[in-house]
């Protein structure tokens, strides 16, 4: 049985731009980079309060990365949406649906990243 979510991996073409996104429209730290016995680029990224990492992956013999329509997504909390979307407006990556309030009463908006992967923000109710 396993016992914890360690890291969510999601392959990219340019490694350095997607890095780039999580770290400062994000706000992810970098903690760790390596390469593979198989010769992958990876650098694994981290939320300030969570465990779990994100490992963005470069392996260009695996073909091209292809991100489905609706197939998955990240999602980060945030204290403020409105300050988040004007900031990651400022580092060019507006926001690209959203905001909605949803029944809970969260407020949610969503984020493109590069290579066409979705990334959701919510901000809970207070």
């Amino acid at each position: 049985m396993v016992t914890k979510l360690l890291h969510t991996r999601y392959r990219v073409t340019d490694l350095e731009k997607t890095v780039a996104f999580y770290r400062d429209v994000i706000g992810l730290a970098e903690v760790d980079r390596k390469v593979s016995p198989r010769g992958s680029k990876l650098v694994f990224l981290k939320a300030p309060q969570s465990e779990e990492l994100i490992e963005i992956c470069e392996f260009p013999s695996s073909g091209p990365v292809i991100v489905g329509p609706d197939l998955t997504h990240l999602a980060f909390e945030v204290e403020d949406l409105a300050a988040f979307a004007k900031h990651a407006a400022e580092k060019g990556s507006p926001l690209s649906d959203g905001p909605t309030v949803t029944g809970s009463g969260s407020i949610i908006a969503f984020v493109d990243a590069p290579e066409g992967y979705e990334v959701e923000i919510i901000q809970r109710p207070r």
